[in-house]
Parts: structure tokens; sequence; C-alpha cells
């Protein structure tokens, strides 16, 4: 493993964000659109930044 692969990362993409949070990968482009899902656009790139997700589920958690 080197150096590179151990550097936790502060954006993935749409794709990966749809895996973490158990949602289709359609479904993840359509949080983004709607604005639920904070995104930041490099070029031609989506990419989600890891603390948004904690932003999603934080805000639609339902307390019982």
């Amino acid at each position: 493993m080197n150096d590179i692969e151990q550097i936790p990362r502060a954006l993935i993409s749409v794709s990966e964000a749809a895996r973490v949070i158990g949602v289709s990968r359609s479904f993840a482009y359509e949080l983004v659109a709607s604005g639920l899902l904070s995104s930041v656009r490099l070029g031609r790139r989506v990419l989600v930044p890891v603390s948004a997700i904690d932003d999603l589920v934080a805000r639609s958690r339902v307390d019982e």
C-alpha cells in the first residue's frame, strides 16, 4: 500500500456516495439535484463531500 492510499478522501463520487448510504445511483443524483445532498463540481465531475453524507443522515433522522 502506498502513501496516497492512506490519505482520507474529502470527496467521493456520487456512485460511491450512493453505495455508502444504500440507495441507487439515480436516487443519489436526485438527492444532489434537489440540494438534499451537497455536492461540488470539479470540471465535469460531480463529487460529494464525505461530511455531506453525515449531514444528510443527521437531517433525515427520525427519533422515536
